[in-house]
């Protein structure tokens, strides 16, 4: 995931003044700018403007911007053209040497330079788009998608949906609305071993599963946290944005940040979110009703700001499922089965990643394992549904309610971890009860002048 752009305020008197499908949804007005041009689009700008309703013409080249031009922003907009039927037309980044540099990139591929922005809403506002990729970090999720929904257009979103579970919320209701396409890059659901695993478990070839246990392990490789000036070529500021302005390091900058408290939120919710999600699809989870969570930092110490060791309870109506992860340590005894998860069944036991499946049943007095091995590009696959939604209108592999409510699922581990309490979640009302201060953690202030998109508290 790359960098981003920024949102200058706008002023927001004459709030409540639009009625939008018999809902009532703020709109500001009077385009009186500072230097951080466009704050935080609200859900009426993602209502208003949805006037790309038809779908595209089968032969037709789709128009994409990206904004976030770092590591996996452009990874998705290079995995778009090899698809092809494409043309990325715009690029967005608040630091001038990644846009320059996706810039020339881009335009050795594909024989054409892209426009260049290093404010999304400018990009959004005048390079005729169809669709754009957002691969920033994750406090920006929220408001450049709202954004990109206001201006009618399809969006392929990196995961996490979102940094709290209020702006996760106002997301889903904008995309309801709005008709557009979604699609949040949960890749992993393209898996065949994942899928093959869900076919076993609903047919009842494991028995009732009882447990499943979710993981990722590994040594982390982590840089210099002390303060330094940023790069010239970055501005802080806007990469900050809506999130505390930390002072810059190596360990918070550029690919660092997903261990910072602040925008990646920690291992689990960056990168084990995928397994928890996962685990979902294969048993046909909701949310959580109840979770706990215990751990610390305990290695990486005045390094990192999340917990290098942590394990949460996650419990369903149906099951618990357990993740774990640990981020230094000893050599793994089974170093194969680090990345992945285990779900324990009456009749038999799976252990599933991304490219297989190794079943584990009773023949007679003996356990008998077996392996079963599958290929796939999980990347390409998921973003070429993406953009086959975007020309047909059919609903995408992963719909932004989906990726909501796995997303949750990892907010309220972390806000265990940090209320050191146990959360009890309401889904219906999407409330913790009974437990005021992980309520308040439920929705992060945004530092000014950006606003947050979300109700309540």
């Amino acid at each position: 995931m790359g960098q981003l752009d920024g949102f200058r305020k706008i002023s927001t008197d004459g709030l409540w003044n639009r009625v939008t499908r018999g809902r009532r949804f703020p709109i500001l007005r009077d385009m009186n700018t500072t230097r951080r041009s466009f704050i935080g689009t609200t859900a009426a700008s993602a209502l208003a403007l949805t006037t790309r309703l038809q779908a595209a013409e089968p032969g037709s080249i789709i128009k994409l911007g990206v904004i976030g031009t770092g590591w996996y922003g452009m990874v998705n907009a290079k995995t778009a053209l090899k698809i092809g039927g494409v043309e990325i037309t715009a690029v967005c980044d608040v630091d001038s040497e990644h846009l320059e540099a996706a810039a020339v990139e881009l335009e050795k591929l594909q024989g054409k330079r892209p426009q260049t922005f290093k404010l999304y809403q400018e990009m959004l506002d005048q390079a005729g788009l169809d669709a754009v990729i957002i691969g920033t970090p994750t406090q920006w999720h929220a408001l450049q998608l709202l954004a990109a929904i206001g201006k009618g257009l399809d969006v392929y979103c990196e995961k996490p949906v979102s940094y709290d579970i209020r702006e996760g919320r106002a997301m889903v209701d904008a995309v309801k609305a709005s008709d557009r396409i979604v699609q949040v890059g949960f890749q992993r659901r393209q898996s065949k071993a994942y899928q093959k695993v869900r076919e076993l478990v609903a047919a009842g070839e494991i028995g009732r599963v009882v447990q499943a246990d979710a993981q990722i392990h590994y040594n982390a490789e982590n840089s210099d946290p002390a303060p330094v000036e940023p790069p010239a070529s970055l501005d802080w500021d806007l990469w900050c944005g809506p999130a505390p302005k930390i002072p810059y390091s190596k360990q918070v900058g550029h690919k660092s940040w997903r261990l910072e408290k602040t925008t990646g939120n920690g291992h689990m919710v960056d990168w084990g979110l995928h397994n928890i999600d996962a685990a979902r699809m294969i048993l046909g989870l909701s949310m959580p009703k109840r979770v706990t969570a215990d751990g610390g930092i305990y290695h990486f110490k005045n390094t990192i700001t999340t917990p290098d060791s942590l394990t949460v309870n996650f419990e369903y109506d149906e099951l618990p499922v357990v993740w774990r992860h640990r981020l230094w340590g000893a050599l793994e005894f089974a170093p194969q089965r680090s990345n992945g998860i285990y779900l324990y069944g009456e009749k038999g036991s799976v252990f599933v990643e991304e490219t297989k499946y190794t079943l584990l049943s009773k023949v007679g007095d003996k356990l008998e394992e077996q392996e079963f091995k599958f290929e796939g590009r999980h990347g390409t696959e998921h973003m070429k549904d993406f953009l086959e939604c975007v020309r047909t209108r059919r609903k995408p592999f992963c719909s932004i309610e989906d990726a909501f409510q796995s997303t949750t699922a990892v907010h309220l581990a972390m806000i265990a971890y940090e209320t050191r309490s146990v959360v009890e979640w309401d889904g219906m009302k999407e409330e913790i009860t009974g437990n005021p201060e992980a309520g308040k953690m439920l929705k992060r202030e945004y530092r000014q002048p950006w606003v947050h998109p979300g109700k309540g508290a």
